[in-house]
């Protein structure tokens, strides 16, 4: 599976403000952020439910994998979705760091995902 997910009984800003305490938690910023209902609605007029991406990383785990595979950039940072389910509750979806980079081919940065992969499940096991 290439994302790990947890429903959260919480609106989207609730479960926003979460995730990123959650991640910080476990060493990870955020440093990018996308509004895809806004994003999607101004660009090409369609109307999407509340759905934001997060882009969360981890510098020292970041660092480590550009030093072991410099394109590495190419998959980063770990996207972090937050998707409204229209009941009050939120879907919370991680990257697997594991399955996303093992297509890179280069064995030296899979101890890196399996503990990325760890803190991931941390903070989405703590909301």
């Amino acid at each position: 599976m290439y994302y790990i997910e947890k429903n959260v009984n919480m609106p989207i800003e609730k479960a926003d403000e979460k995730v990123r305490e959650a991640l910080k938690e476990v060493g990870f910023g955020i440093i990018t952020e996308i509004d895809m209902q806004a994003t999607l609605k101004k660009k090409i007029d369609k109307d999407i439910k509340p759905y934001k991406i997060l882009g969360a990383c981890n510098p020292n785990f970041a660092y480590q994998a550009i030093q072991e595979e410099e394109k590495i950039g190419i998959m980063l940072p770990c996207n972090v979705t937050l998707i409204d389910n229209g009941d009050g509750t939120t879907n919370v979806a991680v990257m697997n760091p594991v399955t996303a980079l093992s297509i890179v081919g280069n064995d030296k940065i899979i101890p890196f995902a399996e503990e990325v992969k760890v803190l991931l499940e941390k903070a989405l096991n703590s909301l």
